[in-house]
Protein backbone atom coordinates (compact mmCIF):
# COMPACT_ATOMS: atom_id res chain seq x y z
CA UNK A 1 0.00 0.00 0.00
CA UNK A 2 1.27 3.46 -0.95
CA UNK A 3 1.76 5.68 2.11
CA UNK A 4 1.03 9.36 1.64
CA UNK A 5 1.54 12.56 3.65
CA UNK A 6 -0.39 15.76 2.99
CA UNK A 7 1.29 18.99 3.97
CA UNK A 8 -1.65 21.23 3.13
CA UNK A 9 -5.19 21.12 4.53
CA UNK A 10 -6.79 21.48 1.09
CA UNK A 11 -5.24 18.22 -0.13
CA UNK A 12 -6.17 16.48 3.12
CA UNK A 13 -9.76 17.63 2.72
CA UNK A 14 -9.94 16.28 -0.82
CA UNK A 15 -8.39 12.97 0.23
CA UNK A 16 -11.14 12.49 2.80
CA UNK A 17 -13.88 13.56 0.39
CA UNK A 18 -12.70 10.93 -2.07
CA UNK A 19 -12.58 8.26 0.63
CA UNK A 20 -8.83 7.74 0.35
CA UNK A 21 -7.80 8.52 3.93
CA UNK A 22 -6.74 4.95 4.77
CA UNK A 23 -3.47 5.54 2.94
CA UNK A 24 -2.87 8.91 4.56
CA UNK A 25 -0.19 8.59 7.27
CA UNK A 26 0.73 12.19 8.15
CA UNK A 27 -0.63 15.74 7.91
CA UNK A 28 -0.05 19.29 9.16
CA UNK A 29 -1.21 20.80 12.45
CA UNK A 30 -4.01 22.66 10.61
CA UNK A 31 -5.54 19.56 9.06
CA UNK A 32 -8.78 18.36 10.63
CA UNK A 33 -7.69 14.74 10.50
CA UNK A 34 -6.91 12.07 13.07
CA UNK A 35 -3.44 11.52 11.69
CA UNK A 36 0.07 12.26 13.03
CA UNK A 37 0.91 15.97 12.73
CA UNK A 38 4.24 16.20 10.91
CA UNK A 39 4.26 19.94 10.16
CA UNK A 40 4.05 22.51 12.94
CA UNK A 41 4.09 26.32 13.13
CA UNK A 42 6.00 28.64 15.44
CA UNK A 43 2.75 30.63 15.74
CA UNK A 44 0.76 27.60 16.83
CA UNK A 45 -1.10 28.30 20.08
CA UNK A 46 -0.31 32.02 20.05
CA UNK A 47 -2.78 34.89 19.69
CA UNK A 48 -1.84 38.00 17.74
CA UNK A 49 -3.80 40.81 16.11
CA UNK A 50 -3.95 41.16 12.33
CA UNK A 51 -1.36 43.91 12.48
CA UNK A 52 1.00 41.86 14.68
CA UNK A 53 0.69 38.79 12.44
CA UNK A 54 1.47 40.95 9.40
CA UNK A 55 4.59 42.27 11.13
CA UNK A 56 5.73 38.78 12.14
CA UNK A 57 5.24 37.47 8.61
CA UNK A 58 7.05 40.43 7.05
CA UNK A 59 9.96 40.06 9.45
CA UNK A 60 10.26 36.33 8.82
CA UNK A 61 10.26 36.83 5.05
CA UNK A 62 12.88 39.59 5.25
CA UNK A 63 15.13 37.28 7.29
CA UNK A 64 14.53 34.32 4.99
CA UNK A 65 12.95 32.29 7.79
CA UNK A 66 9.90 30.03 7.67
CA UNK A 67 7.01 30.11 10.12
CA UNK A 68 6.81 26.31 9.84
CA UNK A 69 8.96 23.33 10.75
CA UNK A 70 8.89 19.57 10.19
CA UNK A 71 9.14 16.89 12.87
CA UNK A 72 11.93 15.05 11.08
CA UNK A 73 11.99 12.04 13.39
CA UNK A 74 8.24 11.54 12.99
CA UNK A 75 8.52 11.85 9.22
CA UNK A 76 11.33 9.27 9.21
CA UNK A 77 9.21 6.84 11.19
CA UNK A 78 6.20 7.29 8.90
CA UNK A 79 8.35 6.66 5.82
CA UNK A 80 5.88 8.03 3.24
CA UNK A 81 6.13 7.22 -0.45
CA UNK A 82 4.52 10.49 -1.56
CA UNK A 83 4.14 13.94 0.04
CA UNK A 84 1.74 16.55 -1.27
CA UNK A 85 3.16 20.06 -0.91
CA UNK A 86 2.21 23.53 -2.13
CA UNK A 87 3.88 26.51 -3.79
CA UNK A 88 1.02 29.00 -3.70
CA UNK A 89 1.77 30.86 -0.45
CA UNK A 90 4.67 30.30 1.96
CA UNK A 91 2.81 32.40 4.54
CA UNK A 92 -0.22 30.10 4.74
CA UNK A 93 1.54 26.72 4.56
CA UNK A 94 5.00 25.19 4.41
CA UNK A 95 6.35 25.30 0.85
CA UNK A 96 7.93 22.66 -1.36
CA UNK A 97 11.52 23.94 -1.07
CA UNK A 98 11.37 23.71 2.73
CA UNK A 99 9.99 20.17 2.55
CA UNK A 100 12.65 19.16 0.02
CA UNK A 101 15.43 20.10 2.45
CA UNK A 102 13.96 17.78 5.08
CA UNK A 103 13.19 14.77 2.90
CA UNK A 104 16.72 14.85 1.46
CA UNK A 105 17.93 13.59 4.84
CA UNK A 106 15.48 10.69 5.09
CA UNK A 107 16.62 7.09 4.65
CA UNK A 108 13.88 6.69 2.04
CA UNK A 109 13.30 9.82 -0.01
CA UNK A 110 9.62 10.22 -0.95
CA UNK A 111 8.25 11.75 -4.13
CA UNK A 112 7.11 15.34 -3.70
CA UNK A 113 3.99 16.36 -5.62
CA UNK A 114 3.49 20.14 -5.48
CA UNK A 115 -0.02 21.51 -5.92
CA UNK A 116 -0.03 25.04 -7.33
CA UNK A 117 -3.61 26.23 -7.88
CA UNK A 118 -4.16 29.74 -9.25
CA UNK A 119 -7.84 29.51 -10.20
CA UNK A 120 -10.86 27.23 -9.82
CA UNK A 121 -9.90 24.99 -12.73
CA UNK A 122 -6.51 24.39 -11.10
CA UNK A 123 -8.21 23.37 -7.85
CA UNK A 124 -10.39 20.86 -9.69
CA UNK A 125 -7.34 19.55 -11.55
CA UNK A 126 -5.60 19.08 -8.18
CA UNK A 127 -8.32 16.60 -7.22
CA UNK A 128 -7.38 14.52 -10.26
CA UNK A 129 -3.66 14.79 -9.44
CA UNK A 130 -4.31 13.60 -5.88
CA UNK A 131 -6.53 10.71 -6.96
CA UNK A 132 -3.98 9.57 -9.54
CA UNK A 133 -1.35 9.31 -6.79
CA UNK A 134 -3.64 6.82 -5.04
CA UNK A 135 -4.32 5.01 -8.34
CA UNK A 136 -7.98 5.96 -7.90
CA UNK A 137 -8.46 8.54 -10.64
CA UNK A 138 -12.15 7.68 -11.01
CA UNK A 139 -12.79 9.01 -7.48
CA UNK A 140 -11.84 12.50 -8.64
CA UNK A 141 -14.19 12.47 -11.60
CA UNK A 142 -17.05 11.34 -9.37
CA UNK A 143 -16.35 14.19 -6.96
CA UNK A 144 -15.96 16.80 -9.70
CA UNK A 145 -19.25 15.77 -11.31
CA UNK A 146 -21.05 16.49 -8.03
CA UNK A 147 -19.34 19.87 -7.68
CA UNK A 148 -20.19 20.86 -11.25
CA UNK A 149 -23.85 20.04 -10.69
CA UNK A 150 -23.93 22.50 -7.78
CA UNK A 151 -22.18 25.35 -9.61
CA UNK A 152 -24.24 24.77 -12.76
CA UNK A 153 -27.42 25.23 -10.73
CA UNK A 154 -26.22 28.66 -9.57
CA UNK A 155 -25.15 29.81 -13.02
CA UNK A 156 -28.36 28.58 -14.64
CA UNK A 157 -30.47 30.35 -12.00
CA UNK A 158 -28.59 33.61 -12.50
CA UNK A 159 -29.04 33.42 -16.29
CA UNK A 160 -32.74 32.52 -16.14
CA UNK A 161 -33.45 35.50 -13.91
CA UNK A 162 -31.15 37.93 -15.75
CA UNK A 163 -29.59 38.68 -12.39
CA UNK A 164 -27.42 41.81 -12.48
CA UNK A 165 -23.83 41.50 -11.32
CA UNK A 166 -23.36 42.85 -7.81
CA UNK A 167 -20.37 45.11 -7.22
CA UNK A 168 -18.64 43.39 -4.32
CA UNK A 169 -15.36 43.11 -2.46
CA UNK A 170 -13.92 40.23 -0.46
CA UNK A 171 -11.18 41.12 2.03
CA UNK A 172 -8.40 38.59 2.70
CA UNK A 173 -6.86 40.63 5.54
CA UNK A 174 -7.85 43.60 7.70
CA UNK A 175 -4.77 45.37 9.03
CA UNK A 176 -3.41 46.22 6.57
CA UNK A 177 -6.30 45.65 4.16
CA UNK A 178 -5.67 43.06 1.45
CA UNK A 179 -7.89 42.51 -1.57
CA UNK A 180 -8.69 38.97 -2.75
CA UNK A 181 -6.59 37.02 -5.22
CA UNK A 182 -6.06 33.67 -6.90
CA UNK A 183 -9.37 31.75 -7.26
CA UNK A 184 -11.56 33.99 -5.09
CA UNK A 185 -12.45 36.45 -7.90
CA UNK A 186 -13.64 33.43 -9.89
CA UNK A 187 -15.78 32.29 -6.96
CA UNK A 188 -17.30 35.77 -6.87
CA UNK A 189 -18.01 35.68 -10.60
CA UNK A 190 -19.74 32.29 -10.40
CA UNK A 191 -21.88 33.62 -7.55
CA UNK A 192 -23.16 36.56 -9.61
CA UNK A 193 -20.78 39.28 -8.51
CA UNK A 194 -17.74 41.18 -9.69
CA UNK A 195 -14.79 42.37 -7.60
CA UNK A 196 -12.96 44.99 -9.62
CA UNK A 197 -10.32 45.35 -6.91
CA UNK A 198 -9.51 41.63 -6.87
CA UNK A 199 -6.52 40.01 -8.53
CA UNK A 200 -7.65 36.91 -10.47
CA UNK A 201 -5.02 34.12 -10.52
CA UNK A 202 -2.57 36.36 -8.66
CA UNK A 203 -1.59 37.21 -5.12
CA UNK A 204 -3.70 39.37 -2.87
CA UNK A 205 -2.05 42.73 -2.19
CA UNK A 206 -2.34 45.62 0.23
CA UNK A 207 -5.15 47.86 -1.00
CA UNK A 208 -5.51 51.52 -0.05
CA UNK A 209 -8.69 52.42 1.79
CA UNK A 210 -9.14 55.37 -0.55
CA UNK A 211 -9.46 52.97 -3.50
CA UNK A 212 -12.15 51.02 -1.67
CA UNK A 213 -14.08 54.22 -0.92
CA UNK A 214 -13.96 55.17 -4.59
CA UNK A 215 -14.99 51.67 -5.67
CA UNK A 216 -17.82 51.72 -3.11
CA UNK A 217 -18.87 48.04 -3.09
CA UNK A 218 -22.52 47.09 -2.76
CA UNK A 219 -21.60 43.97 -0.80
CA UNK A 220 -18.55 43.57 1.44
CA UNK A 221 -17.39 40.14 2.67
CA UNK A 222 -14.76 40.02 5.41
CA UNK A 223 -12.86 36.71 5.43
CA UNK A 224 -9.28 37.16 6.68
CA UNK A 225 -7.02 34.24 5.80
CA UNK A 226 -6.98 31.66 8.59
CA UNK A 227 -9.78 33.31 10.59
CA UNK A 228 -13.26 32.10 11.40
CA UNK A 229 -16.14 34.53 12.01
CA UNK A 230 -15.50 34.64 15.76
CA UNK A 231 -11.85 35.60 15.23
CA UNK A 232 -12.71 38.12 12.51
CA UNK A 233 -15.27 39.85 14.72
CA UNK A 234 -12.47 40.72 17.14
CA UNK A 235 -10.64 42.62 14.40
CA UNK A 236 -13.48 44.64 12.86
CA UNK A 237 -12.49 47.87 14.57
CA UNK A 238 -9.63 48.08 12.08
CA UNK A 239 -12.32 48.69 9.45
CA UNK A 240 -15.09 50.51 11.26
CA UNK A 241 -12.79 53.22 12.62
CA UNK A 242 -11.66 54.21 9.12
CA UNK A 243 -12.88 57.53 7.78
CA UNK A 244 -15.77 57.07 5.36
CA UNK A 245 -16.79 53.62 6.59
CA UNK A 246 -20.40 54.71 7.07
CA UNK A 247 -20.58 56.10 3.53
CA UNK A 248 -20.03 52.72 1.85
CA UNK A 249 -23.09 51.38 0.03
CA UNK A 250 -22.48 47.97 1.59
CA UNK A 251 -22.70 49.52 5.05
CA UNK A 252 -25.76 51.60 4.20
CA UNK A 253 -27.49 48.57 2.62
CA UNK A 254 -26.72 46.29 5.59
CA UNK A 255 -24.68 44.13 3.23
CA UNK A 256 -21.46 43.61 5.20
CA UNK A 257 -20.81 40.00 6.15
CA UNK A 258 -18.20 38.00 8.00
CA UNK A 259 -17.39 34.55 6.66
CA UNK A 260 -15.07 31.72 7.65
CA UNK A 261 -11.96 32.01 5.53
CA UNK A 262 -11.78 28.31 4.71
CA UNK A 263 -14.67 28.80 2.28
CA UNK A 264 -12.38 30.98 0.16
CA UNK A 265 -8.69 30.77 1.01
CA UNK A 266 -8.46 26.97 1.17
CA UNK A 267 -8.08 25.56 -2.38
CA UNK A 268 -10.24 22.50 -1.82
CA UNK A 269 -13.81 21.54 -2.62
CA UNK A 270 -14.93 24.03 0.04
CA UNK A 271 -14.62 26.67 -2.68
CA UNK A 272 -17.97 25.44 -3.97
CA UNK A 273 -19.45 25.95 -0.51
CA UNK A 274 -18.03 29.47 -0.75
CA UNK A 275 -19.70 30.03 -4.12
CA UNK A 276 -23.04 28.89 -2.72
CA UNK A 277 -22.72 31.20 0.28
CA UNK A 278 -21.72 34.18 -1.86
CA UNK A 279 -24.60 33.57 -4.27
CA UNK A 280 -27.07 33.73 -1.38
CA UNK A 281 -25.44 36.88 0.02
CA UNK A 282 -25.34 38.62 -3.37
CA UNK A 283 -28.79 37.49 -4.53
CA UNK A 284 -30.93 36.59 -1.50
CA UNK A 285 -34.05 36.75 -3.66
CA UNK A 286 -32.78 33.82 -5.74
CA UNK A 287 -30.80 31.64 -3.32
CA UNK A 288 -31.04 30.49 0.26
CA UNK A 289 -28.11 29.88 2.58
CA UNK A 290 -27.46 26.13 2.68
CA UNK A 291 -28.15 24.77 6.15
CA UNK A 292 -24.64 23.37 6.48
CA UNK A 293 -23.22 26.88 6.00
CA UNK A 294 -25.43 28.73 8.47
CA UNK A 295 -22.68 28.67 11.12
CA UNK A 296 -20.03 29.85 8.63
CA UNK A 297 -21.11 33.47 8.23
CA UNK A 298 -22.53 36.40 10.15
CA UNK A 299 -24.23 39.66 9.23
CA UNK A 300 -22.10 42.50 10.55
CA UNK A 301 -25.10 44.75 11.13
CA UNK A 302 -27.30 42.41 13.11
CA UNK A 303 -24.78 39.86 14.46
CA UNK A 304 -27.28 37.31 13.20
CA UNK A 305 -27.68 35.04 10.23
CA UNK A 306 -29.45 36.47 7.21
CA UNK A 307 -33.08 35.35 7.08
Amino acid sequence: MIKICSFLPAATSMIYEMGLENQLVGVTFECHADKPKVVRSYLEGTHHSSSEIDQIVSQSKSQGKSLYYIDDSLLESLSPDIIFTQDVCDVCQIDTSHVARSVYQLSKEPELIPLVPRNLDDIYQNAITIAKAFNKEERAYELLAKLKKRTDFILDTLRKNNAPLKRVMVLEWLDPIYNCGHWIPYQIAQAGGVDMLGNPSGYSIVTAWERILLYNPEVLVVAPCGFDISRSSQELEALTKLEGWDTLKAVQNNAVFLADADLFTEPSTTVVDGIELLAALFHPDLFEIPMKLEHKYLSFHTNEKVK
